[in-house]
């Protein structure tokens, strides 16, 4: 690592003037992520702000709507009764992300901040038309995601919770690497409040996406026989030593079909 200060403020104000102030000063939820790339020297932060002591935990259910705080780990949605009974896609997903140190030690609102491109949460989040709260303002899931590890996020913006309306379909399948457990592709599938949508990961060269032919053939009928003639291009998706473009872009609709099925 290189050197750098540290920093563990107690109220949301003093961590997100911190971060504002400063361009190269960086938030640590769970440090899943972060820690790693510290060590290994690929990022050389002026200053670690710890948003530990912020409060930024805890699941409510109320109108339809599940709130999760920012900084509750994984561990804690798929444990979650509540998450188990309003959105068991999403309490099944927290359950699968990683080993069990990054479920319980890495966070919600650390992993859409970073939004790496093959973790699995955006998926969630686009696909349920979830709303990223902060320190500001309100951010709709169709605006949040710009991009591989770019965010809607502005300087000194800090996510406090992520509110997502209960679906009346909903499913999470992934196709995992074996040893990292990221999503060589993942498809969450919906139907609810948010109409029919259906969010890719894992995929893309931009990061997670929403599949359109796939939202318009289950708008018409919701079954796994209605994608049986919807593909995807695979230009634009990711081609790496895992897998292939193509084969990419064959998984998303065995993976697709998949997820109809369970849900």
């Amino acid at each position: 690592m290189y050197e750098f200060a540290y920093q563990k403020p107690s109220s949301l104000a003093d961590a997100a003037a911190v971060l504002a102030a400063d361009a190269d000063a960086k938030a640590l939820a769970g440090g899943q992520t972060f820690i790693p790339v510290l060590k290994q020297r690929l990022n050389h932060p002026t200053t670690v702000v710890d948003l530990g002591k912020l409060g930024l935990t805890g699941i409510t259910v109320a109108g339809g709507t599940v709130t999760i705080g920012a900084m509750t780990t994984h561990a804690a949605v798929a444990a979650s009764a509540e998450v188990k009974a309003a959105i068991p896609a999403l309490a099944a997903l927290a359950g699968g992300i990683g080993d069990n140190q990054v479920r319980n030690r890495g966070t919600i609102g650390g992993s859409l901040a970073n939004n790496d491109p093959s973790a699995c949460y955006p998926s969630a989040v686009l696909a349920l038309g979830a709303t990223i709260k902060t320190n500001k303002r309100e951010i709709a899931a169709d605006d949040y995601f710009q991009g591989m590890f770019t965010t809607a996020l502005e300087p000194g913006e800090i996510i406090t919770a992520v509110s997502f309306p209960a679906p009346g379909k909903a499913a999470y399948v992934k196709f995992k690497n074996p040893a990292s457990r990221y999503a060589m592709v993942g498809v969450f599938v919906a139907k609810g409040p948010k109409g029919v949508r259906v969010a890719v990961t894992g995929a893309g060269q931009g990061g997670v996406f929403r599949h359109t032919a796939a939202e318009q053939a289950l708008a018409a009928n919701w079954s796994p026989a209605a994608l049986e003639n919807v593909t995807i291009p695979a230009d634009g998706l990711n081609s790496d030593i895992h897998a292939s473009a193509d084969y990419r872009a064959h998984l998303i609709g065995v993976v697709t079909r998949r997820a109809v099925a369970a849900s």
